[in-house]
């Protein structure tokens, strides 16, 4: 079974601008929101048997809260957030218009120049998710928003981008199952 998590809340979550890669630590609401998650993992007696974590700060602190400090938690590249590039630190609340412009229609509108394509997402996070599918046990993945989105849609091609479109929590929780070395339909469980 593997169990994909968001990141808990950031300051630049709350301020609404797009973080990408800078790397801001969890707030003290972050803290807590992987604090819970690491309790409802407890509760549903679930025992991680590898970490694995985008190298960016906020997902390590999650991973790391989640799993306690006896735990190797192995940095993972293609786990990162997307690079959007020169539009890095833009407000949400006001976009520039190419960006507005994606923003409207991810499935159809491709993302501005400089910006990582949701194509180049989907691929590097399927590409890991292939790396990782025999392995035996229970995995954690700590990552972000876009490329957590970009794993559903590697899993579920024929949500044909709605998973762009869905709004996914600071410390939601996604399980993957695995029957038979093929992933089954992955289900928020929290």
């Amino acid at each position: 079974m593997i169990y994909l998590v968001r990141h808990g809340e950031t300051e630049l979550n709350v301020k609404r601008v797009l973080q990408g890669r800078s790397n801001y630590p969890l707030t003290n609401r972050g803290e807590e929101q992987a604090r819970e998650v690491a309790d409802w993992f407890r509760s549903q007696g679930i025992v991680f048997d590898r970490v694995y974590s985008s190298p960016l700060t906020r997902a390590l602190q999650t991973a790391r809260i989640i799993v306690g400090d006896d735990m190797e938690i192995v940095p993972e590249q293609r786990l990162i957030e997307t690079n959007y590039g020169p539009y890095e630190g833009c407000s949400l609340s006001d976009p520039a218009p190419e960006l507005r412009y994606f923003f409207e229609d991810f499935i159809n509108h491709p993302a501005p120049q400089g910006m990582e394509q949701l194509s180049e997402v989907i691929a590097r996070v399927g590409a890991f998710l292939d790396e990782i599918r025999d392995e035996p046990g229970t995995i954690l993945l700590s990552t972000h928003a876009i490329a957590l989105k970009g794993g559903l849609e590697y899993l579920m091609p024929e949500s044909k981008g709605q998973w762009w479109n869905t709004f996914v929590s600071n410390c939601c929780v996604f399980r993957i199952d695995r029957i038979d070395g093929a992933y089954a339909t992955p289900v928020q469980v929290r």
